[in-house]
């Protein structure tokens, strides 16, 4: 989903992207795909290392409009929720959270525990706006990649971005 959504950004005009790929994630990226990983990297603008706690995005000063962490994991909600910044992607989110930015998280787990649950409302009480990737059939999303175009849009939506794959509700 998130070499989706880079793909997608591609089309935004003065979109500068910066990147995070936690070690948790490339594990995850290696075992569910057949993407070389420097394929994702090589769509942002900026690669931060995860243990960089002194990247630019750590910093208030540095503006953005916002944040996007997907997929994310039970451990990044959780460390999100509680302002808990151990790396720089819960750092970029806790300054993101803190300056009044938007923050949107996108779990990447199922079923979810009450401690999930938990988690997710507390980083929602914080300012996160959580787009769980939830199938939809409303707009004949029969495949993948226009359920995948679903989300991307919802994600756009949060930033007043338009997106031509996206189909709203119609009557």
């Amino acid at each position: 989903m998130g070499y989706e959504l880079l793909k997608a950004l591609q089309s935004v005009p003065d979109c500068e992207k910066h990147l995070i790929i936690t070690e948790g994630a490339a594990k995850n990226f290696a075992c569910e795909t057949n993407l070389n990983i420097d394929e994702i990297m090589a769509l942002a603008d900026y690669n931060h290392d995860n243990k960089n706690m002194a990247a630019d995005i750590s910093s208030g000063s540095f503006k953005t409009d916002g944040m996007i962490v997907v997929p994310c994991s039970m451990k990044t909600v959780a460390g999100i929720a509680a302002g808990f910044a151990g790396n720089l992607l819960l750092r970029a989110a806790d300054v993101c959270l803190k300056e009044n930015r938007r923050v949107i998280i996108v779990p990447r787990e199922m079923p979810l525990s009450r401690i999930h649950l938990r988690n997710i409302k507390e980083a929602a009480d914080s300012g996160c706006t959580v787009i769980p990737p939830l199938l939809t059939f409303y707009n004949n999303s029969n495949s993948v990649e226009k359920q995948i175009d679903h989300i991307i849009g919802k994600i756009f939506m949060q930033f007043g971005i338009n997106y031509a794959k996206f189909k709203p509700w119609e009557e």
